[in-house]
């Protein structure tokens, strides 16, 4: 991946650029994906979503970080889907390409 990938979700910012997923808003976070997990959830019957951000390893999990989207914000968020999907993309590279 050559370029960066930026959405704004609410407050935050999300930008992406092939192996660190960072979020600036309330707390910085940023995650490599070679060491983070990626799960989103939903639409519920709301249309309400889920994503958890993991760091560690399936066997040695670390600390979560969790955003909850009603189906407005999620709807909102121009590019969050396709981002979180090229996030996963690239963790499922790197697990191939670096097994554990």
């Amino acid at each position: 991946m050559d370029d960066e990938i930026t959405t704004t979700v609410g407050r935050d910012f999300y930008t992406f650029d092939g192996r660190v997923l960072e979020v600036f808003g309330g707390n910085p976070i940023r995650f490599h994906v070679r060491h983070l997990h990626l799960s989103v959830t939903g639409p519920d019957r709301k249309g309400r979503r889920v994503v958890t951000i993991t760091h560690g390893r399936p066997e040695l999990p670390g600390g979560s970080h969790i955003w909850r989207y009603t189906a407005e914000e999620w709807e909102r968020a121009s590019g969050l889907a396709a981002l979180l999907e090229t996030v996963q993309a690239a963790i499922q590279s790197a697990a191939e390409h670096h097994p554990a």
